[in-house]
């Protein structure tokens, strides 16, 4: 049995970049799942990361690392 592979991207308002990073992550491990943690963006953030074939997950509490500690699947 293969380990799982799981890619953790962590944003606020990054909807110029995300979808390249979840397109590179992707090329580089193809076996992976790539999770895009938005923390309240008010940008299109999840639309692009969505749009790249990012799984994605919601955290409305704007906080500073909130969603990379408090968070799970």
């Amino acid at each position: 049995m293969r380990p799982t592979i799981a890619c953790v991207v962590p944003c606020h308002n990054e909807e110029a970049a995300v979808g390249k990073v979840v397109r590179d992550l992707r090329a580089a491990l193809p076996e992976a799942e790539i999770y895009v943690y938005d923390n309240n963006s008010t940008d299109r953030t999840v639309a692009v990361a969505r749009e790249a074939g990012a799984i994605i997950r919601v955290e409305r509490h704007r906080r500073r690392r909130y969603v990379r500690r408090d968070t799970g699947p």
